[in-house]
């Protein structure tokens, strides 16, 4: 896969979710850039921002479909109708506008791969993740814990999927805000000790004295215990 995005922390986000769900990743953050490696790469698809500096994403998109086929999946805060439009008509695969959230963005990655023929069923099965004692599965939207079942609001599944795929990790109160992006607009860091607070009550046989999910004070959080 490859992601143009200028912002480098959107870029982080989508390319650990991408690795997530079992897939490669390849970063940049221009459009020049975007065209050289999807020439060299020939990657499964394109996750693209619109506005990147250089050459823009509708620019990439013109000479991408001048010169393949690869899937196209655009990324942009410019929803009107025009800007959807072009998109599309220049040969982009799908459009979403920020904000959104990971999960979305990596069901619409399988969507645009399975039209495309450039992916198999198999690979859904590999897209889930383990670490202690929990399992999240990104495509059932399924958290298990010790094997019972854990019900999660979305912004907590998100969290709870992105710090079980990288576990003894420390995230940041506003990495962890990235993933719930487009789940609750008007999410704050704070509410990020919320969702912690919560999810503690769902996974640890003890809230109070937690041994899954752990503050590193003055950092964040992270989840102790390796992949299984």
């Amino acid at each position: 896969m490859l992601v143009a995005e200028d912002d480098e922390m959107q870029a982080e986000l989508i390319r650990r979710s991408l690795l997530t769900e079992g897939h490669s990743a390849t970063v940049v953050h221009d459009g020049a850039a975007a065209i050289e490696a999807a020439r060299k790469l020939r990657p499964d698809l394109v996750v693209l921002d619109l506005m990147l500096p250089v050459i823009d994403g509708f620019g990439v998109c013109r000479v991408l479909r001048g010169e393949d086929d690869i899937p196209v999946l655009m990324l942009t805060a410019r929803s009107t109708e025009d800007d959807v439009l072009l998109g599309l008509e220049l040969g982009a695969d799908d459009y979403m506008t920020k904000p959104y959230s990971p999960r979305e963005l990596m069901a619409r990655i399988r969507t645009v791969l399975r039209r495309s023929g450039r992916t198999t069923e198999d690979r859904q099965e590999d897209t889930v993740v383990r670490a202690a004692g929990l399992s999240v599965d990104a495509v059932r939207h399924e958290v298990r814990c010790d094997g019972v079942p854990v019900d999660c609001t979305p912004a907590e599944f998100e969290i709870l999927h992105a710090m079980t795929a990288e576990p003894e990790r420390v995230f940041s109160r506003r990495q962890l805000l990235q993933y719930t992006r487009g789940l609750d607009r008007a999410s704050t860091e704070r509410a990020v000790d919320v969702h912690i607070m919560n999810l503690r009550k769902k996974i640890e046989a003890d809230p109070r004295r937690p041994v899954r999910l752990l503050t590193v004070f003055g950092v964040g959080y992270k989840l102790r215990g390796g992949r299984a």
